[in-house]
């Protein structure tokens, strides 16, 4: 009920990848966030009701997912195996962030800067309209580090801590960051519970995503970027895996960028301000696509193991 399950999820990820015309729990969990914010994020205690519904959904995600599972197992072993091969799919987005990447280079190689600016601003909540080609690169770079903790790395930890209710658990706290974790007039008070949970929920993705990065790579320079850069970011968790890519390829990350019509200093990590070439992104693909096989591998190994 772990190792099966997660093999076949992950062969669908590398198989189908995000399919977007599909189904997925994300969107349910999107519109759930939603039709919370709009009813509750009013009048007073706002903090409070902000908290209850994250609170509130991330219990029923775990009961929901826990009492399914309850189910299927006595009706059909072989079922539930598939089933939640299906969930560590759709909780999985290793492929389709590597696509997305891919796109944007592609279209910014193809399409000239606005297609780039057009197709960068599908994955990225910072303003893209007056970004140069070698700021789309860097950008599409920190987002696939980024995104390879928090997409990758975090829902494989917790599905091997507790399956797929632990899984679709950590979903719900990383969608309700990404859709109420600001800190503006709106969510400043309503998406504090929400954001601080996603801080805890990636602390140790985070860090262990670096781990394997630079451990798979051989690359001193990423551990000694990782030590001297990644508590630097603005984000508790986000400059650790940043920081290992930027040692990785030897260049830099961050500095000011517009996210929602404001101006943001993010400080820089790294030190070598090149130019990124339009093919690295093929090594940047490699590595995605390796820390994510030894994640699973890992896991494996774990189990296999545990019940030696």
């Amino acid at each position: 009920m772990i190792l099966l399950p997660l093999l076949i999820g992950y062969g669908l990820d590398l198989l189908l990848g995000d399919p977007e015309d599909w189904p997925h729990p994300i969107r349910v969990f999107g519109s759930a966030i939603a039709a919370g914010e709009r009813r509750l994020n009013r009048g007073q205690t706002r903090f409070v009701k902000g908290a209850l519904l994250a609170l509130g959904l991330c219990a029923l995600t775990y009961l929901f997912f826990s009492t399914l599972n309850s189910l299927l197992l006595p009706l059909s072993p072989p079922l539930a195996v598939l089933v939640n091969g299906i969930w560590v799919w759709y909780g999985l987005a290793n492929k389709g962030l590597i696509t997305e990447g891919r796109n944007v280079f592609l279209a910014l190689e193809t399409r000239g800067l606005e297609g780039g600016r057009q197709q960068l601003s599908r994955i990225v909540g910072r303003d893209t309209s007056r970004l140069s080609a070698q700021q789309i690169r860097i950008a599409v770079l920190e987002t696939m580090s980024e995104n390879l903790s928090d997409g990758v790395i975090a829902p494989l930890f917790f599905y091997a801590l507790a399956g797929v209710p632990g899984l679709m658990t950590y979903k719900m706290i990383n969608t309700l960051d990404s859709m109420v974790g600001y800190r503006n007039d709106r969510y400043e008070q309503f998406g504090k519970l929400a954001a601080r949970l996603d801080d805890v929920a990636n602390f140790i993705p985070a860090r262990l995503t670096a781990l394997l990065m630079v451990l798979l790579t051989g690359s001193r320079r990423g551990v000694r970027f990782v030590l001297r850069y990644g508590h630097r970011h603005k984000s508790p968790n986000s400059g650790y895996p940043e920081a290992a890519l930027a040692g990785i390829l030897d260049c830099r990350f961050g500095g000011p960028n517009v996210y929602h019509g404001v101006l943001v200093d993010k400080p820089f990590i790294g030190e070598q301000d090149r130019l990124i070439q339009p093919d690295e992104i093929n090594r940047v693909s490699r590595i995605n696509h390796l820390t994510c096989l030894a994640m699973v591998g890992l896991i494996c190994v774990f189990y296999l193991l545990m019940n030696a």
